[in-house]
């Protein structure tokens, strides 16, 4: 039989999408696009905002209509928080949240016996369980991510997560390292470190820390490049900087997410940090790796920001000489406590702020790969086309090189023309 999944949001649910995958594929499933015909259709959903819910949706109803005989199934953060909404669109058979993912085949295969609709969602808020989902290769990346933990106990008052992913529970440690083992083996010469929260890792562990974890990852044979996908400023503790600082198997680059750069604006997001906190830390970073590339999120016009508010974000920004802002104008998200603030920015001065920072990010940006001209970089290619291939840096730089040979999962020294 044919099964193709659709995946939204994050590369948490890109990882958990390749783990089904394979449990798929290893049960004589093929698996196929998710715009091709297909008897079964998983999507599996994100719930991060508003608009992120009505994608979910759309892409349900799209595979309903492209197949109205198959089998579908939901799954993921917006059927968790919204299964009744789920569960109100015709077509649905199987509604799962993001909890024992890895019964999904059974689930399937319980539906095609009994023709039951199957509603499979348990409360999170008390969940303590890692659940176990393995991945031995990667169908589009060349790159390889390892989940280390899933969840999050942070409760920032514009976001919905903890409610849908549940506290932190951190991954054994043993499983992590097997699972980076086997990727190397067969070929992989980067892993990227990801997870809800990713520097919760440990937290919920009594004699493992992320900081055992990122040793020990980073001892393996036949590793080139370790990288974590995302941290909180308050979990790069200073024996973690100086391990990154001494091992050059650790990518020079960090994501770690502002949110705003108004200390008023960050204590209204309940986030757990000040501007004098981050900006002390991100000083000590560049002190101990002078040439490391910093990228952050900043979310624009949340309830409350003033034109000060907003100025001091520009100001922090460019103190800090970010390589890359993502940035985003803020969402209501029902159920979160911002979403009930009177104080809601119009939409107009959102979309006004953000296309100023996105100028920033330009030229933040171009600042940054200036000091970078001249210079060799290490390359690992992911894609080439015949007359050129793409790769990233260590510091996530994306370099193009002109050639005919075929580079994709190599490393090569390039340096910097244009």
């Amino acid at each position: 039989m044919k099964i193709a999944f659709h995946t939204l949001g994050c590369k948490v649910n890109s990882y958990e999408t390749e783990a089904l995958e394979r449990l798929f594929t290893s049960r004589g499933y093929t698996v196929v696009n998710a715009k091709e015909l297909a008897d079964i259709y998983v999507i599996n959903t994100c719930t991060v905002t508003n608009t992120a819910d009505q994608k979910s949706r759309k892409a349900i109803r799209q595979a309903i209509k492209r197949n109205p005989d198959a089998i579908v199934a939901v799954i993921g953060c917006y059927s968790q928080v919204s299964s009744e909404d789920v569960a109100a669109i015709e077509g649905v058979d199987i509604i799962m949240g993001t909890s024992e993912r890895e019964r999904l085949v059974e689930r399937v295969e319980g539906f095609m016996r009994e023709r039951k609709r199957i509603l499979a969602i348990k409360e999170m808020t008390r969940y303590k369980q890692f659940d176990a989902l393995n991945v031995t290769s990667f169908s589009e990346n060349t790159r390889a991510f390892v989940k280390i933990q899933d969840g999050c106990n942070q409760y920032c008052s514009f976001c919905i997560i903890p409610y849908a992913r549940g506290p932190v529970r951190s991954r054994p440690k043993e499983a992590i390292i097997a699972e980076a083992k086997t990727l190397l083996s067969n070929g992989y010469k980067e892993i990227v470190l990801t997870g809800i929260h990713t520097g919760g890792y440990g937290s919920d562990l009594k004699e493992v820390s992320f900081y055992d974890l990122l040793k020990e990852l980073s001892e393996l044979d036949g590793l080139k490049r370790l990288r974590v996908s995302s941290i909180e400023i308050n979990q790069l503790s200073e024996e973690i900087i100086t391990l990154m600082a001494k091992n050059p198997v650790f990518a020079r680059h960090l994501h770690i997410p502002l949110q705003s750069g108004s200390d008023a604006i960050l204590r209204k997001m309940k986030r757990r940090y000040t501007l004098a906190e981050y900006r002390a830390k991100i000083a000590a970073i560049r002190q101990a790796i002078p040439s490391i590339a910093i990228t952050t999120d900043i979310i624009v016009g949340f309830p409350g920001e003033t034109d000060d508010d907003f100025n001091a974000i520009k100001a922090t920004l460019s103190a800090c000489a970010f390589s890359e802002l993502h940035v985003f104008p803020y969402s209501k998200r029902s159920g979160t406590l911002a979403a009930q603030s009177k104080d809601q920015v119009h939409g107009t001065i959102k979309s006004y702020r953000v296309n100023e920072l996105l100028q920033l990010n330009e030229t933040l940006a171009n600042r940054y790969i200036e000091t970078l001209k001249a210079s060799t970089e290490s390359v690992l290619f992911e894609r080439c086309d015949g007359e050129s291939c793409r790769g990233h840096s260590s510091h996530y730089v994306t370099y193009k090189v002109y050639t005919d040979q075929d580079l994709v999962n190599q490393i090569h020294p390039v340096k910097v023309v244009k």
